[in-house]
């Protein structure tokens, strides 16, 4: 059996504010380190322990330089991804040789009331980005990712803004969640106990790996997958715009229709990618 996990960082315990880490990296990195051995214990207390071969951390906040390579070492079954650029950037090298996916430090998407550092793949380029005419976050498009595989997403970690908007009849009700934080502003918060914390996500990691793994709904959208992305500004949709097969909507908003999620997901990459080359 092989775990995947995603990690990004807004939706740890602890974190609250990007100045963070310009002011206190090593600080940041102990949270991410702290908040990784709390699920990594919840996996070997659990009943499958034994039958787990793989666990592969996807390193996936900012250039993928946040949790120490140190952390290997209390595990042999552990692999790091880290660095950027990379292809899926937030969920690279994963396919259907996984049983189950975990998101740690998940936070609500951009625009979001109250939401921990809310953003949606770029704090600084996107200002929308809906699949098929429903607002997105990070966990419902990666989830669906992991869904194209016919793979779960389990449990997710993060800010109760984002349990908020998870919790919902087309969303994703069922996941095992963990609420690190109530989000009073962007970077505002009233961060939960350390202990709490910990205790609930060790628990949540056992009842989400005791459970029948296969009765886990997957995530997925209708096809064709229509996705449309707000920009900040007209220049980046300018740029955005240069690739092949999209339709220019208005001003700052793109849209590309495919009947393949792969292709959504690459799609989704690239256009951020193009949207970063320019400032204004």
């Amino acid at each position: 059996m092989k775990i995947y996990i995603s990690l990004d960082m807004e939706g740890i315990a602890g974190s609250f504010d990007w100045e963070q880490e310009t002011k206190s990296k090593a600080d940041v990195k102990n949270c991410i380190y702290e908040q990784m051995e709390w699920v990594l214990q919840g996996i070997v207390e659990s009943s499958i322990n034994k039958k787990i071969s793989e666990i592969v951390i996807a390193d996936s906040h900012a250039m993928g330089d946040n949790l120490s390579y140190d952390f290997t070492s209390l595990d042999d079954r552990i692999y790091i991804i880290s660095g950027y650029p990379r292809h899926q950037y937030m969920m690279p090298g994963f396919n259907n040789t996984y049983d189950i996916v975990f998101f740690i430090g998940y936070h609500a998407g951009v625009g979001a009331l109250n939401g921990a550092m809310d953003h949606t793949y770029s704090s600084r380029r996107v200002h929308k980005i809906w699949i098929n005419d429903k607002a997105m976050n990070e966990s419902f498009i990666n989830a669906a990712y992991a869904g194209y595989y016919s793979v779960p997403v389990g449990l997710i970690v993060g800010d109760e803004t984002l349990h908020s908007e998870l919790n919902t009849d087309d969303g994703m009700p069922w996941v095992e969640y963990v609420s690190t934080k109530e989000a009073l502003g962007k970077f505002s918060a009233k961060l939960k106990p350390k202990n709490i914390v910990k205790n609930e996500t060790i628990h949540a990691v056992k009842r989400c790996l005791n459970q029948d793994i296969e009765k886990i709904p997957i995530y997925t959208f209708q096809y064709p997958v229509t996705l449309k992305i707000e920009f900040a500004t007209t220049a980046m949709a300018d740029v955005a715009s240069l690739m092949p097969y999209t339709n220019r909507i208005d001003g700052r908003t793109i849209e590309f229709i495919h009947m393949d999620y792969k292709t959504i997901f690459d799609a989704l990459m690239a256009l951020v990618t193009l949207a970063s080359s320019v400032n204004a």
